[in-house]
Order: structure tokens, then sequence, then C-alpha cells
């Protein structure tokens, strides 16, 4: 298992109950993020990947309380992009928003390459 540090991370996004906050780093929802996307059918990985381009690949801002995310990923060659890239938003919406019980509004998704499999 993989465990994720994220205490330097700055940003934070907060939600409020009776009983006080709690903050959530805007690295742990591009984290969910990163691993929701890559779940996909199709999804060969994020566009830059390794451990520290993770901030580049998915970008996480809210804005009136709803989150929005931006993410870059590779395709594996012979997936359908409008397919692929549907499948990515509700898994990455569905995920933030069950994990974190925030709202998503937008899940944007940017094709940045192609992987051909090794040719046999």
């Amino acid at each position: 298992e993989e465990w994720h540090n994220m205490s330097d991370s700055k940003e934070y996004v907060s939600r409020s109950d009776e009983l006080g906050n709690i903050h959530i780093s805007e690295e742990v929802l591009a984290a969910i993020s990163a691993a929701a996307a890559l779940e996909v059918e199709g999804v060969s990985s994020l566009a830059n990947s390794g451990k520290k381009s993770l901030s580049r690949d998915v970008r996480v801002k809210m804005e009136d309380d709803k989150v929005q995310v931006d993410l870059s990923v590779l395709m594996a060659y012979g997936a359908t992009i409008p397919e692929m890239g549907k499948a990515v938003q509700d898994a990455v919406k569905n995920a933030i928003e069950s994990m974190s019980g925030l709202e998503v509004s937008a899940v944007n998704v940017n094709v940045g390459g192609i992987i051909f499999p090794p040719k046999a």
C-alpha cells in the first residue's frame, strides 16, 4: 500500500459542521481524482506519470463551495475518446463526492497523448 503524506501542501478545502471544521488538502482531492481516473478503461496513465507530477496532471480548485477538477491523461490506443472522457468525468466526480462529501461542479479531461501497444 502507498501512503501519501501531504502535510506540506498548504491549500486546504474546509467543510464546517456543528462539531467544527474538516480540512481536506487539495492534494488529497487531486490524489483521489488521479486514482479514480486511472481505474477507467482506456486511460493508460496520467500525462506526466510519476509521483512528483501529480500536481501538474491534476488541478483542483474550489469555486462557490464546489470542486472543479482539471486533469490530463494519456489514452490507450483503441479507446474511444468521448466514452473514455465521460467515464473519467463520472469516476472522478463520484469518487470525490463520496469520499469528501464535497460537490463537484466540473471535471475537465485533457487527453494529452496516446499510448500504442508494444509491437509483438
